[in-house]
C-alpha cells in the first residue's frame, strides 16, 4: 500500500513539473495565467513568478490584468524580494485607482521598502524612504485598517533614526572631541525631544563639558565649570534618580571643589 501511494505522488509530481516546464515554453499566455494562478494559490510563488514575468507585458490593458499584478506583487512580496515587491505594488496603485485591492497594495508598497532598512550602524537612506512611503500611506488612509501596523513600523524605524544619530554625536565624546560632542548631543536632544535616548545623551553632555572644563586652562576653567554645572542641572531635571546620579553627583563635587579656587 505504502509502494502505491508512493508512486502515485511521484506521479503526480512528474506531471506537474512537466504541465509547469510545457507552460514556460508555451506561447499561449492563457495557459501561462491559469497555471501562475494555480501555482500562487498553491503557494508556489517563485514558479508563480517566472510565469507573471513572462506574461506581465500582454496583460496590460486586458481585463485580468488588476489580478495579474496584484499576485505578481504578492509573490514577490512573499518570496521576500522587497524592492521588486515595493515597485510592482506602487505599479498597482497607480495603474488600478479603483480597485478594491488598492488599500492593501499600498500599505504592503509602503512595507516592502521597510523591510529594506538596515541596521542602525549603515547608511539610512532606506530607512528615510520608507518612513516618506509609510507617511504617504497614512495621510492617504488615516482610518485604515492597516494604521496601527504602519504607525508601529514607522516607530521603529524613527527609533533606529534617532539611534543612528545618537550614536554619531556620542562618537565625538568617545574620541575626546568633547566641544563636538556638546554641540552634536545638544542637536541630538532637540531635533528629538522624546527620544528613549534623551537621559544617555544628557549625561554624556555633561560628561563632555565635566571633561572639557577640569581639562581647561585656567582662563577658561571657570567658565567651563559653570557651564558643566547647568548641565549636569539639565540632567536631574529630567531624572532625579538618574541610573547615571551615583557618576553625576561624584562629578559634580569636584565642580564644586574646583570652583572654589575662583572664590577666593
Amino acid at each position: 500500500m505504502k509502494k502505491i501511494i508512493s508512486l502515485f505522488i511521484v506521479v503526480v509530481l512528474f506531471c506537474s513539473c512537466n504541465e509547469y516546464q510545457k507552460a514556460l515554453k508555451s506561447e499561449d499566455v492563457a495557459v501561462k495565467f491559469d497555471l501562475a494562478t494555480k501555482m500562487y494559490d498553491a503557494g508556489k510563488y517563485n514558479k508563480a513568478i517566472r510565469l507573471f514575468e513572462q506574461i506581465a507585458p500582454s496583460y496590460r490593458g486586458k481585463p485580468q490584468a488588476e489580478k495579474l499584478f496584484y499576485m505578481f506583487s504578492q509573490s514577490y512580496f512573499k518570496t521576500k524580494q522587497y524592492y521588486l515587491a515595493g515597485y510592482q505594488f506602487e505599479s498597482f496603485v497607480s495603474g488600478y485607482p479603483k480597485s478594491e485591492k488598492l488599500e492593501e497594495a499600498a500599505f504592503l508598497g509602503a512595507k516592502s521598502y521597510s523591510m529594506l532598512s538596515p541596521v542602525y550602524s549603515l547608511d539610512q537612506t532606506e530607512t528615510n524612504k520608507s518612513l516618506d512611503k509609510l507617511q504617504t500611506f497614512i495621510d492617504a488612509y488615516p482610518n485604515s485598517t492597516y494604521l496601527a501596523e504602519a504607525n508601529a513600523i514607522v516607530q521603529t524605524l524613527s527609533g533606529k533614526i534617532q539611534k543612528k544619530v545618537y550614536e554619531n554625536a556620542k562618537g565625538y565624546h568617545t574620541v575626546t572631541e568633547y566641544k563636538a560632542a556638546i554641540v552634536a548631543l545638544d542637536n541630538f536632544v532637540a531635533d528629538y525631544p522624546g527620544t528613549p535616548y534623551k537621559e544617555d545623551a544628557l549625561f554624556y553632555k555633561f560628561d563632555s563639558a565635566y571633561q572639557l572644563a577640569i581639562n581647561s586652562i585656567p582662563s577658561k576653567m571657570e567658565e567651563r565649570l559653570n557651564a558643566a554645572k547647568v548641565a549636569q542641572s539639565s540632567l536631574m531635571k529630567f531624572n532625579a534618580e538618574t541610573k547615571y546620579k551615583k557618576e553625576a553627583a561624584a562629578m559634580l563635587a569636584r565642580i564644586e571643589k574646583d570652583l572654589q579656587k575662583f572664590t577666593k
